[in-house]
């Protein structure tokens, strides 16, 4: 028995076809089921012993090559596809832009320089951090070690590295205010806006959102100041100058005495009005810094005391731009951004104070 197919001719065609269709009828054709080299095995029956061994073992040679010089081809073909495609949809950056087109600053964005330059002026800096955080600054330098009860206050999502140290998305930006306190010593006056997570997800929550937290740490400061600081900062976000406002008692483990802020307001037809009215919404939680923390972060509590506070972006903006939804500010609608969003030119006019 002579095999009937010459396995350069076979390869020559496979490196010149250009075409998944042509490459997939050509493999068809001699590896197929009813294929020249499934029909050759077959006539394998016919030979002696010695015969089989010698022929079968061509038969899985040229069956080898065939099967390799197809993948081979097929790659290439891909690749070629790709630099097309690469060629004929690259944007050229030197064209005149849609100036129709135009995008808009994003509400939570607008909302973060807003909330920077009103503490600028009140002389915060500004600090930032890893959104993976240790457990160590997530919870336990601010008081809330192992099995502490108010770890349940926050639905966490965990991490482990592959040397099996716990990780975690960080569920405030306390953190950074912990990193500060390590590396900075006082006076410390600082303000921490960013992203943050929690396993959490309904009409008034989402998985991912964002903060700002402030600290201040010296020698002298009291709940005094931290009143005055968040009045002053409220009066000016909302523009309202007579804003009425109170102060609750409340418990957070890093701050101690611990209080909630709620501004009263009004509203009508949906629509929230902040400043005045009977009704009470929260808005924020601070307290005097907990003297653990300070120890924990190296800090000499019996010399230094300071204050904290934090509060959530979303909401701030859903109150100062009347946005009613939650979940809007991460659905991908234009018109939404475009309705709710702001030009370039509104960061400076519709920040400064």
């Amino acid at each position: 028995m002579t095999l009937t197919v010459d396995q350069d001719i076979i390869l020559k065609k496979i490196n010149k076809i250009s075409s998944h269709q042509e490459l997939e009828k050509l493999r068809l054709e001699y590896l197929g089921k009813k294929g020249l080299i499934p029909q050759e095995m077959k006539l394998l029956s016919t030979l002696s012993i010695d015969e089989k061994k010698i022929k079968g073992q061509e038969l899985n040679l040229l069956k080898q090559s065939i099967e390799n010089a197809v993948k081979n081809q097929k790659s290439h073909i891909e690749n070629t596809e790709i630099n097309k495609r690469i060629q004929n949809e690259k944007i050229d950056v030197t064209l005149s832009p849609n100036l129709s087109n135009q995008g808009s600053i994003h509400p939570i964005t607008q909302s973060i320089f807003n909330i920077i330059n009103i503490f600028g002026n009140l002389n915060f800096s500004v600090e930032s951090g890893p959104d993976i955080e240790t457990d160590f600054n997530n919870f336990t330098a601010l008081n809330i070690p192992a099995h502490h009860p108010a770890r349940e206050m926050q639905d966490t999502f965990y991490i482990e590295n592959k040397e099996g140290e716990k990780h975690v998305l960080r569920t405030h930006t306390s953190p950074v205010q912990v990193r500060t306190m390590i590396e900075k010593k006082p006076p410390i006056r600082i303000i921490v806006p960013g992203r943050t997570y929690r396993s959490d997800s309904d009409i008034t929550h989402t998985p991912m959102f964002h903060q700002v937290e402030g600290l201040v740490v010296d020698e002298k400061s009291t709940m005094v100041d931290l009143k005055s600081t968040l009045v002053e900062f409220l009066k000016t976000y909302f523009e309202i100058e007579n804003l009425k406002y109170r102060f609750r008692p409340s418990y957070f483990p890093f701050t101690e005495p611990s209080a909630e802020m709620d501004v009263a307001y009004t509203k009508k037809d949906n629509v929230i009005k902040i400043g005045e009215g009977d009704e009470w919404l929260e808005i924020l939680g601070c307290g005097m810094v907990n003297p653990k923390v300070l120890e924990n972060c190296k800090i000499d509590s019996t010399k230094y005391q300071g204050f904290a506070f934090g509060m959530g972006i979303e909401r701030l903006s859903m109150l100062k731009y009347g946005i009613p939804d939650l979940r809007s500010f991460f659905e991908l609608n234009y018109k939404w951004l475009e309705h709710y969003g702001f030009s370039v030119f509104d960061i400076n006019s519709k920040s400064d104070i």
